[in-house]
C-alpha cells in the first residue's frame, strides 16, 4: 500500500468563484504512481468547500444562486457579533458542502461521471491564495 501526500495551490477571484481542478487532481494521481485506490482532496480552512459538479454555464450559476437561497448573505449571522467580517454565510455555506471528497481511483483514473468534475468552490469575500491537500492512497 502506498500513500502519497501533495498540495495543489489555487488562486481564487473571490465569492462564489467555481475553480476545476480535476486536470491537477489526475496530475497528482499520476505523480503519485497509484494505479488503484483512492484519492482524497481536503481544504484547510472554513470558507471553502471542494464537490463534484457538472462545469458548464448554467450550473455555475445555479449553484451559486441556490446557495445564496440556503445561506443569504444579508441574513443575521452570530459569526459577525465576534469578528465583523461580512462572511458568516460563507462559513455556513462552507459547512453544508464540506471540507473534502474522496474519489475512487482505478487503472489511475478518476472514477468519475462522464459530466463530472472536481471542483474547489470559493465561499469567502474576497480572493484567497489557497492550497488544498491531496493524498493518495491505494497500489
Amino acid at each position: 500500500m502506498k500513500i502519497f501526500e501533495a498540495e495543489l495551490r489555487i488562486r481564487t477571484e473571490g465569492e462564489s468563484d467555481i475553480v476545476d481542478i480535476t486536470d491537477e487532481i489526475e496530475r497528482i494521481i499520476l505523480k503519485a504512481g497509484i494505479k488503484n485506490g483512492i484519492v482524497n482532496i481536503f481544504v484547510p480552512g472554513s470558507t471553502g468547500a471542494v464537490t463534484t459538479i457538472e462545469y458548464e454555464p448554467g450550473l455555475l450559476k445555479d449553484l451559486p444562486n441556490t446557495l445564496e437561497r440556503i445561506a443569504p448573505k444579508n441574513a443575521y449571522y452570530e459569526h459577525e457579533k465576534m469578528w465583523h467580517d461580512g462572511n458568516g454565510h460563507s462559513h455556513v455555506r462552507a459547512s453544508i458542502i464540506g471540507p473534502s471528497i474522496t474519489i475512487p481511483v482505478k487503472d489511475g483514473n478518476l472514477r468519475l461521471g462522464t459530466w463530472q468534475q472536481l471542483v474547489f468552490l470559493e465561499l469567502d469575500v474576497r480572493p484567497r491564495n489557497r492550497t488544498l491537500i491531496v493524498t493518495c492512497l491505494g497500489e
